[in-house]
């Protein structure tokens, strides 16, 4: 069995004459949680929507536990989008409706006791949710699912610092140690407590990755400090 549960092989995805992504090669280890990070612009939603299997690759090959991306990777992959795609009129209960009915690996009791535990009540409507409360019903249905790959965009980027400790913890407490967590942020000082490893993306590519406590102890600096010094000295930073 592969080790890894996300691999990119020259992974390229050009919009009219613009790459996204540009020969992007990488492989995201089983059990980790990591952090995809990186300015605006450089490729990160991208590369996740392509392993949502939302967009098809110009060039290159993209799997998920060894399987190209497709009808099977779909059942293997929870995401959570950069942006709300409920109807703001749903009820919460509507939503765990669809979840349920929509994924068989989704545990409807699950999110029910991690709702109850923030006071959010099913018979809520989206609309009259707080932006953070909004983003915690998302973020509970998305790890409500048992996946082998959860791929959250900009998780904690509209909330309260409040509301991040409380998405932070979720996604801790929440996944299954054999699966993976890819969290895309351009907030680093904010998610780097959680990260086992990292990944710097910049402009379509890979100019650095590895375990964050070993980086750290090497470097003497925080992910963040690190983060602000290699792109410092980059183009359009």
């Amino acid at each position: 069995m592969e080790a890894w549960v996300l691999k990119a092989a020259n992974l390229t995805k050009q919009y009219h004459n613009t790459k996204a992504l540009d020969g992007l090669n990488l492989e995201l280890p089983k059990g980790k949680i990591i952090g995809l990070l990186g300015p605006n612009g450089s490729g990160k939603t991208t590369f996740i929507k392509l392993a949502a299997g939302l967009l098809t690759p110009s060039q290159g090959n993209l799997q998920v536990c060894g399987e190209n991306i497709g009808v099977q990777t779909k059942a293997m992959v929870s995401y959570l989008p950069d942006r709300t795609y409920f109807s703001r009129q749903r009820k919460v209960s509507e939503m765990l409706d669809f979840f349920q009915d929509f994924y068989a690996d989704f545990d409807r009791q699950r999110a029910e006791k991690m709702l109850f535990a923030l006071g959010i009540s099913p018979d809520a409507r989206f609309r009259t949710l707080s932006k953070g409360n909004q983003e915690k019903v998302q973020l509970v249905l998305v790890m409500s699912r048992r996946a082998r790959l959860y791929l959250l965009d900009e998780p904690i980027g509209g909330v309260d610092p409040a509301a991040r400790d409380y998405i932070l913890n979720t996604i801790i407490s929440n996944y299954d140690p054999e699966a993976t967590v890819l969290i895309s942020t351009h907030l680093i000082s904010d998610v780097e407590r959680v990260l086992d490893e990292f990944v710097f993306l910049y402009q379509g590519k890979v100019i650095r990755q590895g375990n964050a406590d070993e980086t750290r102890e090497e470097t003497g600096k925080s992910l963040d400090e690190l983060f602000r010094e290699v792109f410092r000295c980059l183009p359009n930073c």
